[in-house]
């Protein structure tokens, strides 16, 4: 979904901590938020030069694809152990969390939809879903699926991009564990 010099500037900007080796980035590329989601997600890890011996809490880069996000706000299903056996988005948040220590980042690559229906953007829920499993929002980058020509951006969308779509969003977010 990100073009590759997107996922080689996330893996130098976020993998990378002053002082320590660097940390694998993990990609996992969403299709489906049926139950089971998890185990049908593929997964990539990118660990940098092959001198370099990764280390560390992995970052973990999720690329939801857009079919598979909530045209509304997510629902979840109240539950003694929220997270426990939750299907969809709200329990992919939530055993993300569980994988990722305080400090590790969660980082979301997704984009909008549009169809006959009209325009999706499922930012504001996924955030709000993240941020119920314990994250910290911290930043929104875009990703502009655009090339320079002279003095001029072109547009260059991916393949499977709704028309009219000409950027990825990246939203960072942060593991927040109380003591």
């Amino acid at each position: 979904m990100l073009p590759d010099w997107a996922i080689e500037k996330i893996r130098t900007e976020f993998t990378r901590r002053p002082g320590r080796l660097p940390s694998p980035l993990l990609k996992v590329s969403i299709r489906d938020a049926a139950p089971g989601m998890d185990a049908r997600s593929r997964c990539t890890t990118y660990t940098g030069n092959p001198e370099d011996t990764p280390s560390g809490t992995p970052v973990l880069l999720a690329e939801l694809q857009p079919d598979t996000l909530p045209e509304g706000p997510l629902a979840s299903a109240v539950n003694e152990m929220p997270g426990a056996m939750e299907d969809g988005w709200p329990g992919f948040f939530y055993r993300a969390h569980r994988l990722l220590p305080a400090g590790g980042l969660l980082l979301l690559a997704t984009r909008q939809r549009r169809d006959t229906r009209g325009f999706t953007d499922p930012l504001g829920s996924l955030v709000a879903a993240a941020r119920t499993a314990g994250f910290r929002y911290l930043q929104h980058i875009v990703i502009t699926h655009a090339h320079a020509v002279e003095d001029q951006l072109v547009p260059d969308p991916p393949a499977d991009a709704s028309p009219g779509v000409t950027h990825s969003d990246l939203v960072v977010l942060s593991a927040i564990h109380h003591a």
